[in-house]
């Protein structure tokens, strides 16, 4: 197996990385053959994939352009994965050039591509970290370094906490994170669900268990468990709602792909709460 001029070095290239398959299904570049083989697999049960990431990707532009309109111009995002076009920080500087954001993973190809996109941008940070233990996220020094946290923050858990188990205690980690916050921060979460999508709850399971054989189970929640992730903050209108019904710009479609009569964008939920 040939090793990419651009993996970083001891990546294990034969074992796929979630991060990895949504950059394949994004259409980028920054994915090893081993991905491309998971996330076709995936895509024999579920072929509306890569439309469920675009329709996820187009809702975390609107609820950052909606952050800075709300005056929140710094971003804690979690579980970030690998550059993509038009990321948090592109998004947020476009709307707020002093906006400050901080990009946290734990899958060392996402780390190692932050830092190359990021290496001219004072402006930004990456991190090394796991949702999981939320201290270490609060306590890197990039995340002081960037972020006051007697200001409003908004944290961005997109599409993350669906790989943690419930005995990672999710519901914990979202907590501790949120005590951390000033009154007015956001938390703008996206997470994979039964739910909404166009298929019956047994051919679906057949991707879920593709990300389970790889080690990185995909843990579907209902409605009513993803609303307990906003315990301690206030529903932004319209609430958590398929990814796009929350707060739909007809204009960006063509700039994100996404065609949202497509009934797989309406898989999943999304939302914004407002910590009171």
């Amino acid at each position: 197996m040939e090793r990419p001029a651009w993996a970083p070095p001891g990546i294990d290239i034969s074992v796929p990385s979630v991060s990895r398959i949504y950059d394949y299904y994004l259409g980028g570049s920054h994915n090893f053959e081993v991905d491309r083989q998971a996330a076709r697999r995936a895509m024999e049960f579920m072929p509306g994939l890569p439309k469920i990431m675009q329709a996820n990707r187009a809702f975390m532009r609107r609820a950052v352009r909606h952050a800075v309109a709300e005056g929140v111009t710094q971003f804690l995002d979690i579980g970030s994965g690998i550059p993509t076009f038009g990321n948090v920080h592109e998004i947020a500087q476009a709307a707020s050039p002093g906006a400050r954001v901080v990009y946290v993973d734990h899958d060392p190809v996402a780390v190692a591509h932050s830092h190359a996109v990021l290496l001219d941008d004072e402006h930004t940070g990456v991190v090394a970290a796991d949702l999981r233990k939320p201290k270490e996220i609060l306590a890197a020094p990039e995340v002081g370094r960037l972020l006051d946290f007697d200001k409003p923050v908004a944290l961005l858990l997109v599409a993350v906490l669906h790989f943690l188990e419930d005995a990672d205690r999710p519901y914990d980690a979202v907590a501790q994170l949120r005590d951390a916050l000033a009154p007015g921060s956001l938390l703008i979460l996206t997470h994979a669900s039964y739910e909404g999508i166009p298929l019956t709850e047994e051919v679906a399971g057949g991707a879920v268990g593709v990300y389970r054989d790889i080690r990185n189970p995909l843990v579907m929640r209902t409605g009513e468990q993803i609303a307990h992730f906003f315990e301690g903050f206030d529903m932004v209108e319209p609430g958590l709602v398929s990814m796009p019904d929350w707060r739909p710009d007809r204009s960006e479609d063509g700039e994100d792909g996404e065609t949202p009569e497509d009934p797989y964008a309406f898989s999943g939920y999304g939302g914004v709460g407002r910590k009171a």
